[in-house]
């Protein structure tokens, strides 16, 4: 079973971007060495973890993979039940773990095109230090680096897949005209509001935004100032989600996709929650540009 989203990976043109990016507007921490060897991927941090955030060089933007941390003892169960779904497991890369900084890696490709990672015994580093002054901290721990909301190209689908196969849990749907949002946590008692989320765009798959969460929100008011002082773009403004309660906003980051900056995510308790249904994507603000809301940077054609 999937415990949290333990890292993830991109490709992109503009990877030394991230290197001001990450720990001037995010207050991440750009990984020691990173530099030193030509093409390496720029990784950032924001825990004690080795690492949290991979950017490779690439030609186009585009998301490389998902590092899943699965519970303990609970892989070859997992992988199993991918095999018996139809998807190809590669296991046990001892060079791809030790470049993930992992005990034990298994991999495989989903139906819409993403690569999955399944990763236990995951490294820890030197004490995190912030890029910038911070007042608290990032979310992560039991919950993982943040969550992911992908563009699919059948909802029914992308269910199964978060469902059968990963063994998340749905929390809740947000339907707004034809758009519907399936929102899915790892199963547990303290588990983060989301870890996935999948809207049907059919005929194509992609990536929505990345969030990372923060435990103050002076942090994210004074990423909103730095973002806005750079004149980067703002798809959604500062605002409130009804399903997770995140105050947060979204800006557009060197490589195309978007990150989601918040605080005050809510836990699910799976003793407890109930699967509920919204019809509105903000409870105030979020405001997109005036001339309205920017096309996702990472997308393709599927099928």
């Amino acid at each position: 079973m999937i415990s949290n989203l333990a890292y993830a990976g991109f490709v992109s043109p503009n990877a030394e971007a991230w290197r001001s990016f990450g720990p001037e507007i995010l207050g991440a921490e750009v990984v020691d060495g990173s530099n030193e060897i030509e093409e390496a991927p720029v990784r950032l941090r924001i825990d004690d973890r080795a690492w949290r955030i991979a950017i490779h060089h690439g030609e186009v933007d585009d998301v490389a993979y998902f590092g899943w941390e699965v519970i303990d003892g609970e892989l070859t169960a997992l992988v199993a039940r991918i095999r018996a779904f139809g998807c190809e497991v590669h296991e046990d890369d001892a060079e791809l773990a030790a470049e993930r900084q992992v005990g034990r890696i298994c991999w495989f490709e989903d139906p819409f095109g993403f690569r999955h990672e399944l990763v236990d015994g995951i490294a820890e580093g030197d004490d995190f230090t912030p890029g910038r002054d911070l007042v608290g901290s990032f979310v992560t721990g039991e919950q993982g680096l943040g969550h992911v909301v992908l563009m699919v190209p059948d909802a029914d689908s992308g269910i199964r897949f978060a469902t059968e196969i990963l063994g998340m849990r749905q929390s809740d749907t947000i339907t707004t005209g034809p758009m519907k949002v399936n929102f899915f946590h790892c199963a547990g008692h303290n588990a983060r509001h989301h870890t996935l989320a999948m809207l049907a765009v059919p005929g194509m798959a992609g990536l929505f935004h990345l969030m990372l969460e923060v435990t103050d929100i002076d942090d994210v008011g004074t990423a909103l100032d730095l973002v806005k002082k750079q004149n980067m773009l703002l798809p959604m403004d500062l605002g409130r989600h009804p399903n997770d309660l995140m105050t947060s906003f979204y800006v557009r980051g060197p490589s195309g996709f978007d990150i989601e900056y918040g605080t005050g995510g809510r836990v699910v308790d799976d003793e407890t929650w109930e699967v509920g249904s919204y019809d509105r994507v903000s409870l105030w603000g979020h405001r997109a540009p005036d001339d309205g809301p920017p096309p996702p940077g990472i997308m393709r054609r599927v099928g």
